[in-house]
């Protein structure tokens, strides 16, 4: 194929506009842009595999009692900065603490001392950072790291729990790995889900276009969106640390969005051809209309991503702006290569048709008689029954969050089999559930000696807390670290509630007439103080993203009215599928079915991460469907007529795509990681609910009651406004002259 299309003289209605131009030069010149993406893919991969940084798991928690406390260690005492593994120790039969078993054990704790980032292990008989059960066949031992946990290298990890059980081997003393440090070597992990959600995508894929060409195409451009994202990504942690479960989100949004905005080009492309035109021409026209509706979608998407920085939490900062990279980079393909790659296919994207399968009918007449077509006019024909229905569904959803918790899952969380789930059972068996998520408290008494004892003694009448250790002083002994353990489970409410009543009472009144300070830190106490975060910033985040994306959209529709009926849309959708996660990983309601075996809190930084990008990804829908809508109803249908239209033209399009995006997000829930399930199925259910209770029934029955005035805007915020809408400027870019046919068309 040449560069240059057969067809390419401009129509007397060609349109005008950046994306207009771009679609056409890229639809001409397809192998040059071809070459660009494939130079640049070259160029990213090599300096990814030259100058590629690594992932690591860094909190940071600003002005909270938690950052304090660390920052305190750091400083004063960095011996006490690290933090720990637990080495777990259980006898199947005899005491540890008698015999061949103790020999055993303190064989393996020696062995521990050795590992070069490890500063000092615990004596579990001596109760020094340690402990023995009261029944002698649990023991363990914290294994002090000189590093924060997000620092230590996995290699270190694998190196205490390879020396520790070969000590132990030929004994009768067996040893698990929790804590911190192990907790954070393992990462998440999502299995083979990302093959199986492609592997579902393009079985949607085929049977909506029923040919194995125009199946591969959205594809492509996912494998091409999220590769690039990632490597973008593993470039940007050269620089700056990014969490481990960030490519893993980027990854679940990558096959999304670019999926669906290459399904929705492909359509119109395909629509395009059945109307007559080249396939230069079609690639050019698809690109600007449909292109623009992706743009609209893509820009409100990295809207609400990266608005995740006003909460002010790095990490989530950081989530959000990896995300938006595999985002951007899905616009882009969609707008660039997928236009090139489609004007030379041209008809030839109808290849590898099924077997035993007939050539679809695209005409206007055959959508009309689909079955979204025909529920869209029972819709519109009963708007306000399905309307309020559709309402109901929502609100019967939505009240399960009145019973909400928000916290951290623990290792007890973890999957049956796994060391750190193992180490968790052990020690609650032995000590408690309290045992597996210890307060740290560091005390700051440099201006009153003997404060940190004070402090220790009123812990110890404080109900809730299972035991105090002695503080631990440094060597100019003005810092101390009292550990304390709960009676309860990290996740569990009553911890979570001790930590204010530590906070509030109990510290502040043992120091009382004294100059020290302490600051009450540990793994529940962080998970509050990142919700409490959240929460304090959560209505600036609210505000922002519904801000501007009520503008963004006001400008792509001239209708203030439908910009705010789609952000109280995209809330009610939010809102319910936060209720059914609740009723599902809170509530345990079906909870074997997601693979795992307790309940727990939801994690504190999940809903607003999923609400971010669901307001995102929702208004997708809502632009796609809505642009249509308004192109039937610029092109002089009533408002009701358009609607019908509009669906019996988009629906399928939107059906197909939700699917597909859900089935992408939920199949991340076979992975091993409760966070990861956690936002599979948030993300997947607020997809579906989205689509096809709000999108597909409550928008069409609102729009269809408002009737004309669904389109109202104020006359001086239409002059306000810039003169960018939606739908492009003419029904076609490229006209096919009559009494011609394309070169790529069959003869």
């Amino acid at each position: 194929m040449s560069d240059s299309p057969v067809s390419s003289e401009a129509s007397p209605h060609e349109g005008r506009g950046g994306l207009t131009g771009l679609a056409r030069v890229c639809a001409r010149r397809p192998w040059r842009v071809i070459g660009a993406w494939i130079a640049a893919i070259v160029i990213i991969i090599a300096i990814t595999a030259s100058a590629g940084g690594t992932l690591v798991d860094e909190f940071t928690i600003p002005n909270s009692d938690t950052q304090r406390a660390i920052d305190l260690l750091e400083e004063r005492f960095p011996a006490r900065s690290g933090e720990a593994a637990q080495v777990v120790f259980v006898s199947s039969s005899g005491r540890l603490d008698e015999g061949e078993q103790q020999a055993a054990v303190n064989a393996a704790l020696a062995a521990a001392l050795t590992v070069d980032d490890v500063e000092a292990v615990g004596d579990p008989f001596e109760g020094l950072d340690g402990g023995l059960s009261e029944d002698g066949t649990i023991a363990f031992a914290d294994a002090q790291f000189n590093e924060l946990s997000f620092e230590v290298e996995v290699a270190s990890v694998e190196e205490l729990e390879e020396g520790v059980r070969a000590a132990l081997e030929g004994s009768n003393v067996t040893a698990e790995f929790t804590g911190p440090v192990v907790l954070n070597s393992e990462g998440p992990e999502t299995g083979a889900s990302e093959l199986l959600g492609v592997i579902a995508a393009a079985i949607i894929l085929l049977i909506v276009f029923g040919s194995f060409v125009a199946m591969g195409l959205p594809i492509i451009m996912a494998i091409v969106s999220v590769g690039l994202g990632l490597s973008l990504i593993t470039i940007a942690a050269a620089f700056s640390n990014f969490n481990t479960i960030t490519p893993v989100l980027a990854t679940m949004l990558g096959l999304a969005v670019g999926i669906d905005y290459s399904l929705f080009i492909v359509t119109r492309f395909r629509e395009a051809l059945n109307a007559g035109l080249s396939g230069p021409d079609a690639a050019a026209t698809a690109t600007a209309t449909a292109g623009r509706a992706v743009v609209f979608a893509g820009v409100t998407v990295a809207i609400s991503i990266t608005a995740l920085a006003v909460v002010g939490l790095d990490f989530i900062t950081k989530l959000g702006l990896a995300a938006s990279m595999t985002v951007i980079v899905a616009v882009a393909a969609a707008i660039t290569l997928l236009p090139a790659i489609l004007s030379l296919l041209g008809h030839r994207i109808g290849k590898g048709r099924l077997p035993f399968t007939k050539p679809r009918d695209e005409s206007p007449e055959a959508r009309e008689q689909r079955m979204v077509a025909r529920w869209g006019r029972f819709v519109t024909n009963h708007a306000w029954i399905m309307g309020g229905l559709a309402l109901l569904v929502l609100v019967v959803f939505i009240v399960p969050l009145a019973w909400v918790q928000l916290g951290s899952s623990d290792a007890g969380s973890n999957p049956e089999g796994t060391t750190s789930r193992e180490a968790y059972d052990l020690l609650a068996t032995g000590f408690g559930s309290g045992f597996n998520g210890p307060f740290l408290i560091a005390v700051d008494q440099a201006e009153s000696p003997g404060a940190a004892d004070a402090l220790t003694a009123a812990l110890r009448e404080t109900p809730g807390l299972a035991s105090v250790a002695d503080p631990a002083l440094n060597d100019a002994g003005d810092t101390a670290v009292v550990i304390a353990f709960p009676e309860t489970s990290p996740q569990s409410e009553a911890t979570s509630d001790l930590v204010s009543t530590l906070r509030d009472d109990v510290v502040p009144e043992a120091l009382e007439g004294t100059s020290a300070v302490a600051y009450v830190g540990g793994q529940t106490a962080a998970f509050d103080d990142i919700a409490s975060k959240i929460n304090d910033r959560f209505p600036l985040f609210l505000l922002i993203v519904l801000g501007i994306t009520f503008l963004v959209l006001t400008m792509a529709f001239r209708s203030i009215v439908i910009a705010i009926k789609a952000s109280i849309a995209t809330l009610l959708s939010a809102l319910a599928a936060f209720g059914l996660l609740v009723v599902v990983f809170q509530f345990g309601w079906g909870i074997e079915a997601v693979g795992l075996d307790r309940t727990g809190p939801i994690e504190s930084f999940l809903p607003i991460i999923v609400f971010a990008i669901l307001f995102g990804l929702s208004m997708d829908y809502e632009v796609f469907l809505v642009s249509r809508i308004r192109e039937q109803y610029v092109r002089g249908d009533t408002p009701r007529e358009a609607i019908r239209h509009g669906i019996s033209a988009i629906g399928r399009v939107v059906v197909a795509a939700a699917t597909i995006m859900a089935v992408v997000f939920l199949s991340f829930m076979l992975g091993d990681d409760r966070a990861i399930k956690e936002f599979g199925f948030g993300l997947g259910v607020a997809i579906l609910i989205d689509a096809f209770i709000v999108r597909l029934t409550l928008v069409p029955a609102v729009m269809h009651i408002l009737n004309n005035t669904a389109w109202y805007i104020p006359r001086w915020v239409d002059r306000l406004m810039p003169g960018v809408t939606i739908e492009s400027d003419a029904t076609h870019v490229y006209a096919k002259k009559p009494g011609t046919a394309a070169a790529d068309e069959p003869q």
